[in-house]
């Protein structure tokens, strides 16, 4: 009984934090006002670096905004403050945006790099919780990310003023993101290694069999012609080509266990005969989720890559496109 009491008060304690977090964003999101669309105009006309500085969990919060503007089409990144006050104030350009994450405003190390950088001729942008400190009144603008309370039962644990802060930055580099027009396909170029990424920047030419690994024959070859083809090639399928070596048709194994199966004395004929005309092909410049897409409507396992000429260049398989990831 006792157990079971004390699951279901860390439930609601856990809860209860979530709301007041959840309260938190919900309270900066209604005191938004210029000063944000102002921010999103300023960083969408940087010519230089979009940079992030501050100390401890701010910090951490810092970087993970970095991160995400610098995914989303921004040139971003975290400068840690005490470092920056030691020499590495030297990336700062006159035509950068510094971003600078403080609660309480009053941060020693971050404030104490606030004049060299007005004196190289950064912009500043303050996101804070005191809008009366001194990193806001230095800022060219500032953002404002007070909360009343934070989740730590001592209102000490930087809990609830870095999800503000975590907030606002989504907010930033969603609203950038979207002043940049920046795509689905600019996304994938980011992130070439997630999934994404795979599926709208991998062509079919990065991943097909070519050269003479790719099953061809004649349709004026035997059958017997063909039957060797598919086996030493080992892709239960090989294409037919006509005398100008353009794809005609597709021979499959299952295509030979029917022909065994009618009875037909069928060895002496030619490739041509017995071929399924018109098969399923797509060109060099397609992408490999495409070729997806045609496998799984067709129910087909493998398909046929040609030049602009409609010439056999290559062959991929669905196990291919599965290795790949997508």
């Amino acid at each position: 009984m006792s157990a079971t009491y004390q699951s279901g008060h860390i439930t609601e304690t856990g809860k209860a934090i979530l709301e007041q977090e959840g309260q938190a964003i919900f309270m900066i999101a209604e005191r938004l006002d210029k000063s944000f669309s102002d921010s999103v105009r300023l960083l969408a006309s940087c010519k230089g670096k979009i940079i992030i500085s501050g100390m401890g969990k701010s910090g951490i919060i810092g970087q993970k905004i970095a991160a995400t503007m610098a995914s989303t089409g921004s040139t971003a990144l975290f400068l840690h403050p005490a470092d920056a006050a030691h020499g590495d104030l030297g990336i700062v350009g006159h035509e950068d945006i510094v971003i600078c994450l403080s609660k309480s405003g009053t941060t020693e190390e971050l404030n104490f790099i606030i004049p060299a950088l007005r004196q190289i001729g950064a912009k500043i942008i303050a996101m804070t919780g005191n809008m009366r400190s001194f990193l806001a009144k230095n800022a060219d603008i500032t953002l404002d990310t007070g909360i009343e309370k934070e989740a730590c039962p001592y209102d000490l644990a930087p809990t609830t003023s870095t999800t503000a802060m975590l907030a606002m930055g989504d907010a930033l580099a969603i609203s950038l993101m979207q002043q940049k027009n920046f795509t689905q396909r600019d996304f994938a170029m980011t992130h070439p290694k997630g999934s994404l990424g795979r599926r709208l920047t991998v062509k079919v030419t990065d991943i097909m069999t070519k050269g003479n690994a790719v099953p061809l024959v004649a349709e004026s070859a035997p059958v017997t012609e063909l039957i060797l083809e598919m086996t030493s090639k080992r892709y239960g399928v090989s294409a037919v080509i006509n005398d100008e070596g353009r794809l005609s048709g597709i021979f499959t194994d299952g295509d030979l266990r029917r022909l065994v199966q009618s009875g037909r004395e069928f060895l002496s004929l030619t490739t041509g005969s017995v071929m399924t005309a018109n098969p399923k092909a797509v060109t060099t410049n397609v992408l490999a989720k495409d070729c997806l897409d045609i496998l799984e409507t067709y129910r087909i396992t493998q398909l046929m890559v040609c030049d602009s000429e409609q010439h056999p260049v290559g062959i991929v398989h669905i196990h291919d496109l599965i290795t790949l990831g997508l």
